[in-house]
Formats: C-alpha cells, sequence, structure tokens
C-alpha cells in the first residue's frame, strides 16, 4: 500500500516539478546571452588572433565584460573530455547551475554523438573545421572560423572535428542534467578518475565563485 501511494506521489508530482523547473528556466535572467558569447569569439577573429593568443584575448575580454563571473585565468586549467565516442580538451571559464562558457576544441580527427541535453548549446568556431550531422536530415554541414553552431533543447546530431579545431561555447538550460553525458564515458569508459575528479572539482569552484559574486551583488557590493 505504501509502496502504492509512493508511485502515484510520484507520478502527479515529477510532472509539476519539471513543468515548475522549464517555466524558471524560460523566465529567469541570465549573466550571458548566446550573442554576446558570440561576438567575442568573432571579435578575436577580427583581431587576427590564433591559438594561445585569441584564447587570452577571450579571457580578458570576457572577464572584463563580466566581472565576477569568469575564473581567474590562474585558475583554470584545460581537462580532457571523453563524450559519445568523440575525445577534446576543455577550459571552463564560468560555470553555474543554468550557464557555462567554456574554450573547447582538439588536437585530433575526432567524432561521434553530440548527446541530447536539456540546455540551448551554442559554439563559434575559432579555428578548424566542424561538421553536424542533425537527426531527420540526409546530408551534413560544414562549419569553419566565424561560424555559430546552434544545439537546442532535446536536438541529437552526429558531429566531426578536425585536428586543430577550436571555438567558444555557451550553454544554458538545466547545466546538471549534461553531467550525465558528460561523465558517462569517463566512467564508464575510459575510467580515467582523475579527470573525472579535477573537472568535478572545476565546476564546484566556478559554481562556488558564483555564489559569492551573487550574495555580493544583492548586498550591494561592487564585484570586481
Amino acid at each position: 500500500m505504501n509502496r502504492s501511494r509512493f508511485v502515484v506521489t510520484i507520478v502527479f508530482i515529477l510532472p509539476v516539478v519539471l513543468v515548475s523547473v522549464h517555466w524558471w528556466l524560460l523566465n529567469k535572467s541570465y549573466v550571458f546571452s548566446q550573442e554576446a558569447v558570440a561576438s567575442v569569439a568573432t571579435s578575436a577573429l577580427e583581431k587576427g588572433l590564433n591559438g594561445s593568443d585569441s584564447f587570452d584575448y577571450i579571457i580578458e575580454e570576457l572577464s572584463r565584460r563580466y566581472p565576477g563571473h569568469i575564473m581567474p585565468k590562474g585558475r583554470m586549467r584545460w581537462l580532457f573530455v571523453n563524450c559519445g565516442g568523440w575525445m577534446g580538451a576543455m577550459l571552463m571559464m564560468h560555470a553555474s547551475v543554468t550557464e557555462y562558457v567554456i574554450l573547447f576544441g582538439t588536437g585530433i580527427n575526432t567524432s561521434g554523438h553530440s548527446g541530447r541535453y536539456y540546455a540551448n548549446i551554442s559554439d563559434t568556431v575559432l579555428s578548424g573545421s566542424f561538421r553536424q550531422w542533425v537527426e531527420g536530415e540526409v546530408e551534413s554541414q560544414m562549419y569553419g572560423p566565424g561560424d555559430t553552431i546552434l544545439h537546442g533543447w532535446g536536438e541529437v546530431a552526429a558531429v566531426e572535428w578536425t585536428s586543430g579545431t577550436w571555438m567558444l561555447e555557451y550553454g544554458r538550460g538545466l547545466i546538471p542534467s549534461t553531467l550525465v553525458f558528460a561523465l558517462a564515458d569517463t566512467v564508464f569508459s575510459t575510467t580515467d578518475v582523475w579527470t573525472l575528479l579535477l573537472l568535478l572539482a572545476q565546476y564546484a569552484q566556478c559554481m562556488w565563485m558564483e555564489l559569492c559574486t551573487c550574495v555580493l551583488g544583492t548586498l550591494g557590493f561592487a564585484v570586481v
């Protein structure tokens, strides 16, 4: 009897929770926007910056535009990421419950499954090339420097990066839900526990910094 009551409670409560979370995500205010983040990548390209020079510029520009929301450069760390069969590296600059901003790319040719997320993700290509084959389409699309690729909520695609492809990525949605896909290969395939711990530690640091920034802002203190 108790088990039946529990199941009935879950059946009624879960949809209410999901609808409430979805409404909150659609109506809350955000720190970043897709257009603003993409404009930073475009600015780096217009200045003719490549490689580490473009990365440094992007970090400095984002830090200037969003004080208190970008991880200090000295605490950033490039980490390997294995997801959906592909392998790359990312530099986490910002992460919260509903947003993240990273530099992402690969030094090898790699391809696999994009993942299906409860989030909108946009990538602006800084170098190299990226190919995307969206579910339901019969042809793939190729993207190069300056192009911005959108990956909407619930969408899925086959993805491929050529060696030397780097991107500035912005995600907006229920970010913890994306970690299931982001960490699955690491947990069940590579079993690279050290990288897993480092990634979770970076995310926790970003979350703590964002919490401190929000608290200070609410109390009326200037964030620099």
